[in-house]
């Protein structure tokens, strides 16, 4: 299989889902309609592949549960989009982004380096065993939670969001939970 097994309406439908679902939630697809494109067509690749939309620009594990934060949108991006302006992959941009057309910079890789390589044949248990604690069972009372308080919508993360993602109420709406 190769990604020219995707054709052009699986690109085209499934880039036009995203550019609406990502207005919605505040965020904005490259202005760079053909590199979209692109990233896009590497998500269908995976999703084929993997049946789950890795992200194409890490290299995923083929294992459903050791990839879900790659699974896009992946965990990372509401960070890396508050703080660079766009995605690792640069699918996902800032409207600033967006509405100037800017050249984006590279991006740092924020997942964590996994020390250890499972084999996709062996017993769940016993691929999980070796795994750091810090990827089993994240730190996820490390982060402020944040409450939207049009909706309810909770997250945990640095900062609040810059539109719910649920009902697309502007950041200062947001409250620090926890």
């Amino acid at each position: 299989m190769t990604n020219k097994n995707i054709s052009k309406e699986e690109v085209d439908n499934l880039y036009n889902r995203l550019v609406i679902s990502a207005k919605k939630r505040g965020y904005f697809l490259n202005h760079d309609e053909n590199y979209a494109k692109n990233i896009v067509r590497g998500l269908l690749f995976n999703e084929k592949r993997y049946g789950y939309r890795s992200c194409p620009c890490r290299l995923a594990s083929g294992v459903r549960a050791e990839d879900l934060d790659i699974i896009c949108p992946c965990y990372y991006r509401d960070a890396d989009v508050a703080e660079f302006g766009a995605c690792v992959c640069r699918l996902y941009v800032s409207q600033k982004v967006y509405e100037s057309k800017e050249v984006i910079k590279s991006i740092p890789e924020r997942r964590p380096k996994k020390e250890f390589s499972p084999k996709a044949d062996q017993p769940l248990a016993e691929r999980f065993k070796n795994m750091p604690n810090e990827i089993k069972q994240p730190n996820h009372l490390s982060y402020p939670v944040w409450r939207c308080q049009v909706c309810g919508y909770i997250c945990a993360r640095d900062q609040a969001p810059g539109i719910c993602s649920i009902c697309g109420a502007a950041g200062e709406r947001f409250s620090r939970f926890i």
